[in-house]
């Protein structure tokens, strides 16, 4: 027997347990909750809104508010300088950084010892459970997993504290059982430098056994892209025989399936997304043949959504996951053993089905570019223009910016097209200006930015006079509140606009 065929044994139980989430959502949610409010009831937070004599959720979602992390900013913050029992029991020691909001550069995210447990972990495992579940001829633990991860520093120089990626964090706290089965070392895996961390991985893993991977698909395709150049082979599987799954999550996988599909022709190989962010793991894909994600529901998170035709409206109307309706569009909301309280996360999604509960994300509560993991967001792009045209007396009356997807030598720009009132009198100053600002204001597109590595100089593409104009006409929506789209993840408004421009030159 392989060693595969050892391991499956381990995940027997979770996957029948796997089976409640068919017809046992709401209990699971509603057990969910009766732990999380019995575990932080004597927390400053709980005990201001009442949490040890909540009854259920009716209860709950009337004595605490729904919050953005600029509500909860100041409780973190304290949490950061060591102190206790804020928003979670006992002292917080890690921080997950994200992308900012728009009063800050950076968010972070408490990472509890119970949320490393109970809601990364889990996620990590269960991934596994059913990726061997629908796939019996697995031989994925005859070989080992290539994880990609981030990096961490010190909080505040606290002691045993630290603030970085979240996948630094899951690296460096993984059980020593798990690094058997693994590359690369924790050593390269915790690399602050990319291009150092990437040239490395390559030469580690170039002669192991690799049957898996895990991580963001921009990253690991740049990785992926070293591998060929230093084993000088054509497709991975003349470097990975055993090569046979793909863990990928953190950005939209279609724009890189080609690519991926080109790299990898094996038959036997298989992609496998999941919901992970860092605030916690939200869902699987569970069958292969179904692009929508199970949401996972006995984590420690409690799930709540707001339709986003009343989001931003002053009396929300927040339900419970046993309240949602199928191909509506939902802002998610969720509490967790991190001491996340009724946080928005941001993300919107639609439920596929009720029964069990399964979604597909469907972009960002605010106009966004995360093609890349960079979580671009509108305010960023507005200070940054204003920046650059400060310095250069520049006007800019309207733009839209897009990504340009990776060509096949892993490379990736985002594109503007803006028409300006005043040009500036360089462009490519004009363009460094705005990209030196997005990097300041955002630390995901900076480190996107690193060295050219992820993601590239950024494009300015000079827009006629009246081209958005025309291109709103062209739509029936001109005039009235009808807005440009500033900021988007496809290409398809830019397509078109680009297309619009090009005919006016003809």
């Amino acid at each position: 027997m392989s060693i595969t065929g050892i391991v499956r044994n381990v995940f027997l139980h979770r996957q029948k347990e796997l089976e409640k989430h068919i017809n046992d959502g709401e209990t699971l949610q509603r057990e969910v909750l009766r732990r999380l409010l019995a575990h932080a009831k004597e927390t400053e937070y709980g005990r201001n809104h009442l949490f040890g004599s909540a009854k259920g959720y009716d209860d709950f979602a009337r004595n605490t508010p729904v919050n953005t992390y600029e509500e909860l900013k100041g409780d973190i913050d304290r949490m950061r300088h060591g102190e206790r029992d804020i928003l979670w029991p006992g002292k917080v020691r890690w921080y997950a950084k994200s992308s900012g909001t728009t009063n800050d550069k950076s968010k972070f995210i408490p990472v509890s010892d119970d949320g490393l447990g109970n809601l990364h972990y889990k996620g990590g495992k269960d991934a596994v459970a059913i990726y061997l579940r629908n796939n019996p001829r697995s031989r994925m633990f005859d070989g080992k997993g290539l994880i990609l991860g981030g990096s961490h520093s010190p909080n505040y120089n606290l002691r045993d504290s630290l603030v970085g990626d979240l996948s630094a964090i899951l690296i460096e706290n993984i059980t020593p059982l798990a690094n058997l089965v693994r590359v690369p070392c924790k050593q390269t895996a915790l690399l602050s430098d990319f291009e150092v961390k990437r040239d490395r991985i390559a030469r580690e893993t170039a002669g192991k056994n690799i049957t898996n991977l895990s991580g963001v698909p921009s990253w690991m395709l740049s990785v992926l892209t070293r591998v060929m150049e230093l084993t000088g082979k054509t497709h991975l599987e003349e470097v990975w025989p055993g090569i046979e799954v793909f863990f990928h999550g953190g950005v939209a996988f279609t724009p890189y399936r080609k690519q991926y599909e080109q790299l990898i022709t094996s038959p036997d190989m298989h992609y496998m997304e999941t919901y992970n962010a860092s605030e916690g793991f939200f869902g699987l894909q569970d069958d292969p043949a179904d692009k929508s994600m199970l949401l996972m529901l006995d984590y420690g998170v409690f799930y709540e959504f707001i339709p986003m035709d009343e989001f931003g409206t002053d009396n929300l109307a927040v339900v419970p996951l046993w309240g949602v309706e199928t191909g509506r569009n939902y802002a998610m909301v969720i509490s967790t053993s991190c001491g996340l309280w009724r946080y928005v996360l941001g993300d919107t999604v639609s439920f596929t089905s009720v029964n069990p509960y399964k979604f597909i994300i469907t972009g960002r509560t605010k106009s966004f570019i995360n093609a890349f993991g960079e979580e671009l967001i509108v305010d960023n792009a507005e200070q940054g223009l204003a920046y650059a045209c400060a310095e250069t007396g520049a006007e800019v009356s309207e733009y839209t910016a897009a990504p340009v997807f990776m060509d096949d030598k892993a490379k990736c720009r985002h594109q503007w097209l803006i028409e300006f009132t005043r040009r500036p009198d360089d462009i490519g100053r004009f363009a460094g200006l705005l990209d030196r600002r997005l990097q300041e204001l955002n630390s995901d597109y900076e480190a996107k930015r690193y060295k050219d590595i992820t993601l590239q100089h950024l494009e300015i593409v000079e827009a006629r006079p009246n081209l958005f104009n025309d291109w709103l006409k062209l739509k029936g929506k001109l005039g009235g509140q009808h807005k440009i789209p500033r900021l988007s993840n496809s290409r398809d408004i830019m397509e078109q606009m680009m297309t619009l421009n090009e005919q006016s030159k003809a």
